[in-house]
């Protein structure tokens, strides 16, 4: 059984690298999250509705390499597995979406695992698991009940994505997420949107007091503010020359649970994130370079990166 379940909705990649050309890939936030776990050494999952074709074909032989349960996986014939397009420029990386109709955003609460689920350690969501549609949204919080019910920890992910639903329904569903959520997982920048908040201090209160356990609020290359009632912490991130952050915040969620599975404190954890999701950052996609447990471990030992997974 995973100890690590993520459920939402992945996508097909093409990335488009320095020469033009697109690269193929994989991605969506909590399949990324799950497979950063899964390369840590921890058992992980994913619950989702894949198109029954060439794409979803395509992820469960990737979860299958990653050694990541898609045992609860179902495949859809009457629906499309989504697929989008990163560009890079000097903003940073763009997102172009081709998702409506997906078979993920079909998913309901009659697709859960229950069994599955009520013997996971962590259940891992994200706004974009709620936002995909409606129904999809029902289904998170269903598996979020499921969870906490049988004693499970719930992670969640702002990941906002205003393309998909207005700010307003965003703050909502997120918001109400978070009061069942255990370990919050904001980015700076959905905090600044969905909060209206700029110290990192006053967003970290902010997540507390919903009723998170711990939150890690992601400040990019400035690192991490991890936060419990009790005690606080910046947690640095490694200088690293990045050429595409695509997933580097999926990566860093991925490995932090990964640790907290091994009984690492929140800290270490974030220290481990930090520079696990560094190094994904030195190649292109957003699976292909996350590191596995050994390139990190000698990373934190030396400050190296040795150009393999």
């Amino acid at each position: 059984m995973p100890d690590i379940l993520c459920l939402g909705e992945p996508l097909l990649e093409f990335n488009r690298q320095s020469d033009g050309n697109y690269l193929p890939g994989h991605g969506g936030d909590t399949s990324n999250v799950a497979i950063a776990a899964a390369r840590q050494g921890a058992e992980a999952g994913y619950i989702t509705r894949l198109g029954n074709d060439a794409f979803g074909r395509s992820f469960l032989e990737l979860w299958a390499r990653e050694k990541v349960d898609s045992s609860a996986v179902v495949l859809d014939g009457d629906a499309p597995t989504a697929i989008y397009f990163v560009t890079h420029g000097t903003d940073g990386h763009e997102f172009s979406y081709f998702r409506s109709g997906s078979a993920a955003s079909r998913m309901t609460p009659a697709d859960l695992p229950t069994e599955l689920l009520k013997a996971a350690r962590f259940l891992h969501v994200s706004g974009i698991s709620q936002a995909i549609s409606e129904c999809a949204a029902d289904t998170v919080f269903e598996a979020i009940g499921i969870v906490r019910d049988a004693g499970g920890r719930v992670s969640y992910d702002t990941n906002l994505r205003l393309k998909l639903w207005p700010i307003a329904r965003a703050r909502a569903v997120i918001h109400e997420a978070m009061k069942q959520c255990h370990i919050a997982l904001p980015s700076m920048g959905d905090a600044l949107h969905l909060t209206g908040l700029e110290d990192p201090d006053a967003i970290a209160d902010f997540y507390l007091n919903l009723g998170a356990e711990i939150v890690v609020l992601k400040l990019g290359s400035e690192g991490s503010l991890v936060a419990m009632s009790d005690e606080r912490r910046r947690v640095a991130s490694p200088e690293v020359a990045a050429v595409d952050a695509t997933a580097a915040g999926d990566t860093f969620d991925g490995a932090f649970l990964a640790r907290l599975v091994e009984g690492d404190d929140p800290f270490a954890a974030a220290r481990y994130a930090s520079a696990t999701a560094a190094i994904s950052t030195l190649g292109y996609g957003a699976v292909a370079p996350i590191p596995c447990g050994e390139v990190v471990e000698e990373f934190l030992r030396t400050g190296e990166h040795k150009n393999r997974r």
